[in-house]
């Protein structure tokens, strides 16, 4: 499999993206505004090596199960914050990367090629808001899944990829993730790319900066404590919703922001044959591009066996995007998300308490 290298401007460049009035403009999508940005940086010259439900709001209340106290994860770094007690435990180095996995069925959609995303300076890619990096060929599309991890629909989100031998990049909500680490787990075992969605999915540019930030930050620390291992340096904004303020503190933590280029509304359309043909009418249009969907949905679980296999059918090819690096969580916002430490239970032995009488 051939591979593909994406490299970054630096800091300085980005910060002309985002802090400079001058040259094009980056469209924020949901709001339709403009955003002045310029970039003298072109695809040319960053671009090097060879092509190689019940709950249904994001950030909702758990459902019940979910609501039982996950197993401890212990958080990435150590603090001394008093709030917060004794000092947490370091999180433990990733695993070694496994080797690449057999694709064991011959008729298999499968991975047509992998790119490498270098995120220092904070990257935009999607081009639906930024146009710099459109590195992606006649014909090819990345998957990508919001909103997870989620009982049911995240695993057979899993499945269907499996068996069509694809991979994806995952952008789980950190509530989430909190309340079902073990799914989180499924996925980075199947070697998919996991980044952050935000703690709780709000619409950041609603917020001050220092609340949306903090979003941020929470939603990173909770994934990387749920995976229990650091994480891609990726990032989407809620409804794509963004401002310069927090795009320019993404490039000063190196963590790229993904947009799309094709949506499949799935949030809204909930029938899988409608689905799929929503896609592939997109796609047909479009002819390439990031996908958006969310396994955090009932009916993208069901509808993406179907989808897989139009894609193949259409001679499309799939691109799996991973990072150089991985994200670096802060200590303070590891503290916040850190489980509570149990306290010892007054309980007395159950025979003592509760007894059969007939």
């Amino acid at each position: 499999m051939r591979k593909f290298a994406v490299l970054a401007a630096g800091c300085s460049t980005l910060a002309v993206l985002v802090g400079l009035g001058a040259g094009r403009a980056w469209f924020s999508l949901p709001s339709g505004k403009i955003d002045a940005a310029h970039a003298s940086a072109t695809s040319e010259d960053v671009i090097t090596g060879t092509i190689a439900s019940r709950w249904p709001v994001p950030g909702g209340a758990p459902p019940r199960a979910a609501q039982e106290p996950a197993p401890a994860i212990q958080p990435a770094r150590a603090t001394t914050d008093p709030a917060i007690g004794a000092k947490p435990a370091a999180l433990p180095s990733p695993a070694p990367a496994p080797s690449r996995q057999v694709c064991n069925n011959p008729n298999a959609l499968g991975i047509s090629r992998t790119v490498e995303i270098d995120t220092t300076g904070g990257p935009g890619l999607g081009m639906s808001q930024y146009r710099d990096y459109d590195f992606l060929q006649p014909g090819e599309v990345a998957l990508t899944f919001d909103d997870g991890p989620w009982p049911v629909n995240t695993p057979a989100v899993l499945a269907a990829l499996a068996a069509q031998c694809v991979k994806a990049v995952f952008f789980p909500i950190g509530k989430h993730a909190s309340w079902h680490p073990a799914i989180l787990k499924q996925v980075i075992a199947a070697g998919h790319t996991v980044g952050s969605h935000t703690w709780s999915h709000v619409n950041l540019a609603s917020k001050p900066f220092a609340e949306a930030k903090n979003e941020i930050e929470k939603g990173i620390s909770g994934v990387a404590l749920a995976a229990g291992q650091p994480t891609a340096p990726f990032f989407r904004f809620p409804q794509l919703r963004q401002t310069p303020e927090l795009k320019t503190y993404l490039g000063e933590r190196s963590i790229a922001a993904f947009s799309i280029d094709v949506d499949s509304e799935d949030f809204r359309i909930h029938k899988p044959d409608q689905l799929v043909a929503g896609v592939m009418t997109k796609l047909k249009k479009a002819g390439k591009g990031i996908l958006l969907m969310h396994d955090f949905q009932k009916s993208t679980a069901q509808a993406l066996p179907e989808l897989l296999a139009q894609l193949k059918a259409g001679g499309y090819k799939m691109v799996f995007i991973t990072a150089k690096d991985k994200v670096t969580t802060l200590p303070e916002y590891d503290a916040q998300v850190a489980p509570a430490q149990p306290t010892a239970s007054a309980a007395k032995p159950i025979a003592k308490v509760i007894r059969t009488v007939d």
